[in-house]
C-alpha cells in the first residue's frame, strides 16, 4: 500500500485499523502487517523511538503494505519535518487544543502553498533526488492527524475543524479522561459524550475521525459511531496481555 492509497482510502470513506508500536523492532513492524493491519503509529511521544530508529521500522512496515505514521513528541516544525522527511505515510500531532495549534501543524506538515514545511529534496520522502512534483506529491500523499485529547480541545472543535489541511481528528480517551479529573476511566459517560460530540461535529464538515480502543468490542462501538481511523491497542500491551492469558490457561503445577 502506498502512502497515497492509504490517505485516499480514508478520504473516500473507508475504515482502517492499526496499532501503536513502541518497540524498536523491524520484526514487530512486519508482524503488524502479517496480522492484516492497515497502519502502524510509531510512538515517539510516549516511547523511546527516534527518527533514526523509525526510519528502519517504516521500511519494514512498507514492505508489508502497512502505512507508517509517526506520533511526534510535540507540535513543532522540527519534529514534524523529521517525521515526514524519512518517508513515512503521515504524522500524528498530539495535544492540539486550539485553532492556532491546528494551523501550526498544517504549516509544518504541508509545503507551499498550503504551508511552509522545510524543503530538502535529498531525503527518503523524495527518493533522495526529489523532482519537479515532489512538494505537490507530498501535499497529496501525506496524512496529517491531529490529536484532540482534552476538554479544551473539544470545546474548540468547531474552530479546529475549520482549518484546511487536516485529514484526521484523533480522539485520545485516556487524556480526555484525565482532563475531566477521572484519569483512566475511558468508558465513563462524560468521556464518551465528548467523543460523540466530536464525531457529530466532524460529520458535518466531512472530516475523518480517529480514536484509540483497548479492545475489539470498544473498537466496534466507535466504528459504529463513525470512527474511520482506529488504533487498536499498543503492541507491548497486546503482547503482555496475550502472554498473561496463555499462562493463566496452562495448569502449571506449583509447589507451596
Amino acid at each position: 500500500m502506498s502512502a497515497d492509497s492509504f490517505r485516499q482510502r480514508l478520504l473516500s470513506g473507508e475504515c482502517v485499523v492499526g496499532t501503536f508500536q513502541l518497540l524498536d523492532s523491524t520484526m514487530v513492524s512486519e508482524m503488524i502487517g502479517v496480522a492484516g493491519m492497515d497502519f502502524v503509529v510509531y510512538d515517539q511521544e510516549h516511547g523511546p523511538l527516534t527518527a533514526e530508529t523509525t526510519l528502519e521500522l517504516s521500511t519494514a512496515a512498507q514492505n508489508e503494505d502497512v502505512a507508517p505514521i509517526v506520533r511526534v513528541r510535540e507540535n513543532t516544525e522540527s519534529e514534524i519535518q523529521r517525521a515526514l522527511d524519512i518517508g513515512t505515510a503521515g504524522v500524528q500531532v498530539p495535544q492540539v487544543e486550539t485553532r492556532e495549534g491546528a494551523e501550526a501543524a498544517v504549516e509544518a506538515a504541508r509545503f507551499s502553498p498550503l504551508g511552509s514545511r522545510g524543503l530538502s529534496q535529498y531525503v527518503r520522502a523524495g527518493d533522495y533526488v526529489g523532482g519537479e512534483s515532489y512538494t505537490e506529491d507530498q501535499n497529496d500523499e501525506t496524512l496529517l492527524v491531529i490529536q484532540v485529547e482534552g476538554e479544551r480541545g473539544v470545546e474548540n472543535i468547531d474552530e479546529i475543524l475549520q482549518v484546511d489541511g487536516i485529514d484526521v481528528v484523533f480522539l485520545g480517551p485516556y487524556d480526555l479522561s484525565q482532563s475531566l479529573g477521572i484519569p483512566g476511566q475511558v468508558t465513563d459517560d462524560r468521556v464518551e459524550d465528548l467523543m460523540r460530540r466530536v464525531c457529530e461535529r466532524a460529520a458535518e464538515t466531512e472530516t475523518v475521525v480517529g480514536a484509540f480502543a483497548d479492545d475489539a468490542e470498544t473498537a466496534n462501538k466507535w466504528m459504529d459511531a463513525g470512527i474511520q481511523y482506529l488504533t487498536l491497542g499498543v503492541e507491548v500491551g497486546l503482547f503482555t496481555e496475550h502472554l498473561s492469558d496463555v499462562v493463566d490457561d496452562v495448569d502449571v503445577p506449583r509447589t507451596e
